[in-house]
């Protein structure tokens, strides 16, 4: 029988559940909660804190027996509203499978119920990467990378009523080429007055870039724009998307390119951040925070500095939540566990 650990160690919190190996952690922090979710094998985990990010609460099944995309950006989502949390993940629970599924909660996490399908063609989201964003209202929109026609493309999806149900999905991008980047994932962000930008990795001319759009209505988005002014050539797909947020009406970007890790504002050149992976990055009220891979652990760097804080010795996949307080935290896998640490 499987039972449940929760200690603080070195300033991390290791969470992890015997003879459970989990992965792909995510976080969220809004209207005075802060959580997780993460996959094991076909199930999905939620767990909260309820000490300012400090240690998080035994985990909570959310979902599972179905086959679970999981690994490489791929995995659950967490999306905290007013009166409710939302999970969603790419699961083979219905035929045929990779579907993108919800399941909702409405007493804080500790009980979860199955609900819609967002994709509304069977199978469209069988790459398994996605992305999901809330604004002020509560209206949500889901992107994914789609295969409901030959080429990846990239679809969206918006929930007017807390993700009970989901609108006609939508085309937000499709590339010349024939493909946008195959297994790299989308990242998603909304500003104060419900603009939304969507982001991908492109495949154009043989670079595979980052690109936005935005829309307004989650319905029709605007014309594809590059990030950043260099490009990678490559004939292969690095499955690495990067993260953008919004802040104080700004669009900060990050991302790889090769081995160097970039951030970008639109329209602007790239500044390089350093060599790594897999970069995340969240919005404080004192300037953007970002987290990333590298093969000396994990690596962070705060507000008003160049310097690189080194958050870890080992582990791979760093998320990150800005909380109310001003603080961080930040949460990534590292063999078979999830490791937590406040960063500043």
């Amino acid at each position: 029988m499987a039972f449940s650990r929760a200690v603080l160690l070195m300033g991390a919190l290791s969470l992890a559940v015997y003879g459970e190996e989990y992965r792909q952690p995510q976080l969220a922090a809004a209207y005075g909660q802060i959580a997780m979710t993460y996959g094991s094998g076909s199930n999905i985990y939620f767990a909260a804190s309820n000490d300012g990010g400090k240690t998080f609460g035994d985990p909570v099944k959310v979902g599972g027996g179905e086959a679970l995309a999981l690994g490489r950006h791929r995995g659950p989502r967490l999306t905290i509203l007013k009166d409710s949390l939302l999970i969603s993940a790419v699961t083979g629970r219905d035929t045929p499978k990779g579907n993108l599924q919800t399941w909702r909660s409405t007493d804080h996490g500790k009980t979860w119920t199955a609900g819609k399908t967002i994709n509304d063609v069977p199978g469209a989201a069988k790459e398994g990467l996605h992305a999901i964003v809330a604004d002020s209202r509560d209206n949500l929109f889901a992107a994914w990378l789609d295969l409901r026609t030959p080429g990846m493309k990239l679809y969206g999806a918006k929930s007017t009523d807390g993700g009970v149900t989901w609108s006609r999905n939508v085309l937000i991008y499709a590339s010349p080429a024939g493909t946008i980047c195959q297994c790299c994932d989308p990242s998603l962000t909304v500003d104060s007055d419900g603009t939304l930008t969507v982001m991908w990795r492109n495949v154009l001319n043989g670079n595979r870039d980052l690109y936005i759009a935005t829309t307004k209505d989650g319905a029709t988005f605007s014309k594809a724009q590059k990030l950043g002014k260099g490009s990678w050539q490559l004939n292969a797909c690095p499955m690495d998307g990067g993260g953008i947020v919004s802040l104080n009406g700004k669009l900060i970007s990050a991302w790889r390119r090769g081995t160097e890790l970039f951030f970008a504002e639109p329209g602007k050149d790239e500044v390089l951040l350093a060599a790594g992976k897999d970069v995340a990055v969240t919005a404080t009220k004192l300037g953007p925070v970002f987290i990333w891979s590298t093969t000396k652990g994990i690596e962070a760097r705060l507000p008003g500095s160049d310097a690189t804080l080194h958050v870890a010795e080992a582990g791979g996949f760093p998320a990150l939540a800005a909380l109310p307080d001003g603080k961080v935290i930040a949460a990534w896998e590292d063999a078979g566990k999830i490791q937590t640490k406040l960063l500043n």
